[in-house]
């Protein structure tokens, strides 16, 4: 029997590579036979649940925003939140909107209060539903009480007319409420009953069509039984809510009641004791108020009266106030002087209340270092009295007026000083000139009319109304060729021959890439600068005040609190527009909002406007809960740190506004309107806000072009771009470019006549143009003005003149 033994390798046994475990996680583990090394484990890995952990997590947090959605939707028209602020919008002339509020106030077991000096406002309160209604009516036409109501209320009321839906200025009207922010919402339709019913059936279906593309997954809710107005109601109290962030970051107010009390020093200034109820946030005394169209205030304190539309009036919500806060007594003897149902909340304190101030005054002084010596005191006096002219002056002319008079030869050389403005500075001289020219033509008529005698004329002779409209017309053609030649040779312009190139672009420079040459944003800074507020960390300061806001650190009213506040220092003016039936929207200001700054707009032209927008032409700003008018520019967006300017609004492009404004939190909506000759707003943009922030580089941009006169290899003689010699050794520095994509420099001038040779990174063509390209920062005008005038109700414009029929000299 063979024993048997153990197998050994031979010494032609194939020999494998050992295995690579590579980089990955586990071939460390492998490596080590499965031993774990003693590591201490990340915080992420700790935080690592197992499955049903994370399915529970994420049921929690699923619960908790469904409570938090009912608990809204609970408060909202409840006893202990504010009245759910219904407002009612007609889109159509023959929208019926007294039939819809006819219908709404004839509810079973419901109480109507209507309001005192509004016509078509009343509140609605059904304890059987413990909910409460306050309807409120915008004025078809008026264009700022519906934005300003859309502001504040909780849910929108379309009214529709049942052929059309809505016309042009209803159109009009939903462009300006979906550009502001749309909150809830609900389409009605009344009326349509005397239609037979096969044309009814049509109409509702071409209705529903309309509505589908403007409002998509929208319910038309017909408006002819008590009926059908118990389901919309019902629709309004339970739809969800949609936020607006601009208002649920700030408290504000729709006055429900207002007082005027006149000022010891004048009538025309006074108190206004504004009662209603607080939304959106706690409201502060100590904190500034900012009524719409008006502007920002200041509060003394704050009263609780009773609440006029309370579910159960037996129950003195005052007293269940007290618990929540210490209410101050206004009277030194005790509560025997004071009213037993107004009660003082809080009084503002003045060592923590906001001021008022929205500018720095700069000291002029501020950066002298030393005071001026006896000596240097007297040379001053003595290089005065060597300076001094004699000149002739009208009989009773002081020095300091003389000082002022000019002579021809200064005239002269100053023209050279004022050459560097921008280049609208001519355009605007020559439609003054214009204007002027109009004026004397007018005031010669009017002389010849005095000295000839009346006739009557017949009315197809009198053709003033249609010259004024001609007259418009080529303006708006003129305006039209600027914007084609803008399109067409962006930036460029005509080097002057009345004016050295060297003194005329005296303050632009060139620069060897737009992109990536440095510029330094506190350089050459205008006055303007030192009287605005800068942050050193804007987004820094907005994430702490928004945090401040969640957590609910403020002090103050309550939401829900039917308060009176007043309000120091107010214009009697503001009570005289509340008394013709205009809104009263109050809205409270974050720490800073008073102050003005640089702000950035990023808008996109509205598709409905065609006209051509200059830059620093006057517009209408909407800016979340402000309003005013300023010269705005326009500038390129982009990701690099310098923007050039734009010298009109694009209509394909997005484009950033900067203006002088005061300072607003993002985020909040802005819409552009340009006021017509008539009166009219016409809504020409709209979009957001980008940031606060004065250190943004807007750059203008200036081409001056030449054109190749001698052509060689790699270079030529180019010509028309200077007309001397000293321009062109002044700008040999700066880089040329070509249309055709050439990069090359001036090596010399060549004659007296601006004729210059180029070097050039191949051969030029014939048709070819050389390009120089000049910078000049440019800043926004100070022209911020609070006040906006009415506008009148809009009108679809029929005189617009197509691009496609501009022709080009």
């Amino acid at each position: 029997m063979v024993a048997a033994g153990a197998h050994r390798p031979g010494p032609l046994k194939q020999q494998n590579k050992a295995h690579k475990g590579g980089k990955h996680s586990g071939a460390s583990q492998r490596r080590a036979g499965g031993r774990v090394s003693v590591k201490a484990q990340p915080r992420r890995r700790l935080r690592d649940l197992s499955r049903v952990d994370r399915r529970h997590q994420a049921l929690q947090l699923r619960r908790q925003r469904k409570e938090a959605v009912l608990a809204e939707k609970r408060s909202l028209g409840s006893r202990d939140g504010p009245p759910h602020l219904v407002v009612l919008v007609p889109l159509h002339s023959r929208a019926a909107a007294h039939d819809t509020l006819r219908l709404l106030q004839s509810q079973d077991s419901a109480v109507v209060h209507v309001d005192e000096g509004r016509a078509g406002g009343f509140a609605l309160l059904c304890p059987r539903l413990k909910q409460r209604w306050r309807f409120v009516t915008a004025q078809a036409g008026d264009l700022h009480a519906v934005l300003d109501l859309a502001k504040v209320a909780d849910s929108l009321l379309f009214i529709l007319d049942p052929a059309d839906g809505w016309d042009s200025a209803g159109e009009y009207c939903l462009c300006c409420l979906f550009a502001q922010g749309l909150p809830s919402y609900a389409l009605a339709v009344p009326g349509g009953t005397d239609l037979p019913p096969k044309k009814r059936i049509d109409a509702r279906k071409k209705l529903a069509k309309a509505i589908e593309k403007r409002f998509p997954e929208a319910k038309l809710f017909p408006l002819n039984t008590e009926q059908e107005s118990s389901l919309l109601l019902r629709h309004l109290a339970t739809q969800k809510q949609r936020h607006l962030a601009f208002r649920d970051r700030r408290a504000h107010l729709l006055a429900y009641a207002a007082e005027f009390v006149p000022g010891q020093e004048s009538d025309l200034v006074g108190t206004l004791k504004v009662s209603g109820f607080v939304r959106g946030q706690t409201l502060d005394v100590n904190s500034l108020v900012h009524i719409v169209g008006h502007g920002d205030f200041q509060m003394s304190q704050v009263d609780a009266p009773p609440d006029p539309l309370s579910l159960n009036p037996r129950v003195v919500k005052g007293q269940k106030r007290s618990q929540d806060m210490e209410i101050q007594d206004d009277s030194v003897n005790g509560t025997d002087e004071m009213e037993e149902d107004v009660k003082v909340l809080m009084k503002a304190d003045l060592n923590k209340q906001e001021s008022l101030q929205s500018e720095v005054v700069p000291d002029p002084m501020e950066g002298e270092q030393t005071w001026p010596t006896e000596e240097e005191l007297q040379e001053a006096e003595a290089s005065l009295k060597a300076n001094r002219k004699v000149v002739k002056v009208p009989k009773g002319t002081s020095k300091y007026q003389a000082a002022w008079i000019v002579d021809d030869e200064e005239e002269g050389s100053r023209e050279d000083d004022d050459g560097d403005e921008d280049d609208d500075i001519d355009d605007d001289m020559m439609e003054e000139a214009v204007s002027q020219e109009g004026e004397s033509s007018e005031e010669g008529e009017e002389h010849a009319e005095e000295e000839c005698e009346t006739m009557t004329v017949s009315e197809c002779l009198r053709d003033d109304q249609y010259d004024e409209k001609m007259e418009e017309d080529e303006e708006m053609l003129e305006r039209y060729k600027q914007e084609r030649m803008d399109e067409m040779f962006p930036d460029e312009v005509d080097t002057p021959r009345d004016v050295p190139a060297r003194v005329r672009f005296q303050k632009y420079r060139g620069l060897k890439s737009f992109r990536t040459s440095p510029w330094d944003p506190k350089e050459n800074l205008p006055r303007d600068y030192a009287r605005i507020f800068q942050f050193q960390n804007f987004s820094q300061t907005r994430k702490r005040l928004f945090r401040q806001i969640e957590k609910e650190e403020t002090e103050g009213a309550s939401v829900g609190w039917y308060v009176t506040l007043h309000v120091c220092n107010v214009p009697v003016s503001v009570m005289e527009s509340f008394k013709e039936g205009k809104p009263l929207v109050l809205f409270s200001l974050l720490p800073h909002e008073q102050k003005m700054s640089v702000l950035n707009f990023l808008v996109r032209r509205h598709p409905s406007n065609s006209e051509p927008v200059r830059a620093k032409e006057e517009l209408i700003f909407h800016c979340g809960f402000r309003r005013f008018r300023a010269s705005p520019l326009f500038s390129q967006h982009t990701s690099a740190d310098k923007h050039k300017l734009e010298r009109f609004l694009r209509p394909d492009a997005g484009l950033v506004v900067t203006v002088y404004a005061p300072i607003t939190f993002p985020p909040a909506s802005v819409l552009l309107f340009k006021q017509r000759s008539n009166g009219m707003h016409d809504l020409i943009a709209t979009g957001s806000l980008l940031s606060v922030d004065p250190d943004r580089i807007v750059i203008k941009r200036l081409v001056l072009s030449g054109h190749p006169f001698k052509i060689f290899s790699k270079t030529a003689v180019v010509r028309y771009m200077f007309f001397n010699r000293e321009d062109v050794m002044w700008f040999k520095p700066v880089e040329l470019r070509t249309k055709w994509g050439r990069r090359g420099h001036i090596k010399e001038p060549l004659g007296t006549h601006g004729h210059m040779k180029c070097h050039f990174d191949g051969q030029l063509k014939s048709q070819d143009t050389v390009l120089l390209n000049l910078y000049k920062r440019v800043f926004p005008k100070w022209t911020f003005d609070p006040h906006v005038p009415e506008p009148v109700p809009w009108v679809r414009s029929e005189s617009v003149l197509p691009v496609q029929e501009v022709e080009m000299d």
